[in-house]
C-alpha cells in the first residue's frame, strides 16, 4: 500500500449539526478520500474525483467542507494543539490542496 498522500488525526467530523467524532481521521491515499472515526472505522469514503472539496467563507483556518457522496461534512482540522516535539495539525487549505492535487486538478 502506498504511503498516504495526505492524513490528519484528530479531526473534528460533524454532519449538518451533529458531530460524529471529535477525533477523527481524514485520509487521502490511493485516489480515495476517507472519513474515519477515533477508532478507525470508516464513517464515509469516495474516489477523490468525486469529492468536493471548500472553505467556508464565514469560517477560521482549521475549517473546510467535504462533500462526499452527496453528503456533507464539515472538517474542523487544526482544533488541537500539538503534543512537545510533534508537528502541527494539517490547516484546511492544506486539505483542499491535497484533495484537488490527488484528483488531478491543478490550482
Amino acid at each position: 500500500m502506498a504511503e498516504p498522500e495526505f492524513t490528519a488525526t484528530g479531526v473534528r467530523i460533524g454532519k449538518r449539526l451533529r458531530s460524529l467524532t471529535r477525533a477523527g481521521q481524514v485520509r487521502i491515499s490511493d485516489g480515495r478520500l476517507e472519513l474515519l472515526t477515533s477508532y478507525g472505522s470508516e464513517i464515509d469514503s469516495a474516489p477523490v474525483q468525486a469529492v468536493r472539496a471548500s472553505k467556508p467563507w464565514f469560517a477560521h483556518e482549521d475549517r473546510a467542507l467535504a462533500d462526499v457522496n452527496g453528503t456533507r461534512y464539515s472538517l474542523t482540522l487544526g482544533e488541537h494543539d500539538p503534543a512537545p516535539g510533534r508537528p502541527g495539525p494539517p490547516s484546511a487549505r492544506r486539505f483542499i490542496e491535497a484533495v484537488r492535487r490527488a484528483a488531478g486538478h491543478s490550482g
